[in-house]
């Protein structure tokens, strides 16, 4: 059951950004400060990312909670009792798909993708920064690993 009108739920929705959320924010305020350096909405790669690492081919998406299905198996229930219940389930179900065939085609164009959820970045922000440090750094190593197999050859 909505607490909220049906013309205040329409504005609240209406008032929902694609682009520099809170969480996004947050975490590029704080890769920013450890100067790892990005392009923020990067249109020229499928599901525009929110955050690319060029440099290193990182493509990272700040996933919304209640949008990209977080717990999904818990949160699908509890839509199927709420208003609008068909909207809502195919909704986010597509999204869950979409960002299934976005991470496939990144993939195979040879980017390592990194999905964090808005929760995720609010309350562990450290651990995402260590995450996008520790795939950095794993990239680094498979380069060098790569330079040294060729020069001895």
């Amino acid at each position: 059951m909505d607490r909220l009108t049906k013309d205040q739920r329409r504005k609240n929705m209406q008032h929902i950004k694609p682009y520099d959320t809170k969480i996004e924010i947050i975490l590029r305020k704080a890769l920013w400060q450890k100067g790892i350096r990005y392009r923020k909405n990067y249109k020229s790669l499928p599901g525009t990312p929110d955050i690319v690492i060029t440099k290193y081919k990182i493509a990272i998406f700040c996933d919304g909670d209640f949008f990209h299905g977080k717990d999904w198996e818990v949160l699908k229930p509890r839509l199927q009792k709420g208003h609008n219940s068909e909207y809502w389930i195919s909704k986010i179900s597509r999204n869950k798909e979409r960002d299934d065939e976005v991470n496939k085609q990144l993939l195979f164009m040879g980017w390592t993708v990194i999905r964090f959820w808005g929760d995720e970045i609010q309350k562990h922000l450290d651990e995402c920064i260590k995450v996008v440090e520790e795939t950095i750094f794993d990239i680094i190593t498979q380069a060098d690993d790569l330079t040294e197999d060729y020069s001895d050859s």
